[in-house]
């Protein structure tokens, strides 16, 4: 039988579904715990949100080891992505709906592979408007969803590596390794106006947080099942409360 000791703290390495937010995943993983050790509550959180449409690595820390959230969440990231040509939409994904179309007919593998180093290295980028960025104190998402303007502002971040993957176009497929607060969909965006064309984000999985690869992660369903059938430890330090 596997034990664990959630109060001194386990990191749990989550490949999160697609269609939840991080916020699900933390919450399942959480009342799993509540349950296992019949209490009403207990503190979970997560290192490094992942978008509702993407997939992958989600690192959940329990008990004291949220104290190494912000630790974990400087790791570097890999992701998988998927991009379309051709066309965007406002969130620069499929959350939203096609607002612009552009030729791609021109866009040949040679010029992709010629555009992909100019964001290598230290680069400049603008969050997308449908991000969690604030802006006077309230997500930037809020004024996107309300058809407000939003202007925000460059941020400094390093991509170490963007690779092309075999891809069918107006398909592209990379491999990117970044840092902390890339967003992949600015990216994309990014990539498409250097191609001469438009492009959006139509999967994206993370492959990599930190040391932490896919192969190491559980299923929402085999974390549960792992945390109601463990043993249980508990610190040296532990009291039970009067």
């Amino acid at each position: 039988m596997n034990t664990m000791d959630f109060i001194s703290g386990e990191i749990i390495g989550i490949d999160k579904p697609l269609g939840w937010t991080s916020f699900d995943a933390v919450k399942r993983v959480r009342g799993a715990i509540q349950r296992r050790l019949n209490v009403k509550k207990f503190k979970v959180g997560h290192a490094g949100t992942l978008d509702p449409l993407a997939t992958g690595v989600l690192i959940i820390c329990t008990g004291r080891s949220t104290r190494e959230i912000e630790r974990l969440q400087n790791g570097t990231k890999e992701y998988l992505a998927t991009l379309r040509l051709g066309a965007s939409t406002p969130s620069f994904d499929l959350e939203t709906e096609i607002d612009g179309t552009f030729p791609y007919e021109h866009i040949t593998e040679e010029m992709v592979r010629e555009v992909l180093p100019r964001f290598t290295g230290h680069i400049m980028q603008v969050p997308p408007v449908y991000s969690a960025v604030k802006v006077d104190g309230k997500r930037a998402y809020k004024y996107a969803r309300k058809g407000a303007d939003v202007e925000l502002k460059a941020k400094p971040l390093v991509i170490e590596e963007l690779e092309m993957l075999p891809s069918e176009l107006p398909e592209l497929k990379l491999r990117i390794v970044c840092s902390k607060g890339t967003y992949i969909r600015a990216l994309t965006r990014d990539i498409g106006v250097a191609l001469g064309s438009g492009a959006h984000l139509t999967a994206l999985c993370r492959t990599r947080v930190g040391g932490i690869g896919l192969a190491d992660c559980l299923t929402i369903e085999q974390a549960v099942e792992k945390i109601a059938t463990c043993e249980v430890t508990y610190p040296d330090d532990f009291r039970i409360k009067d």
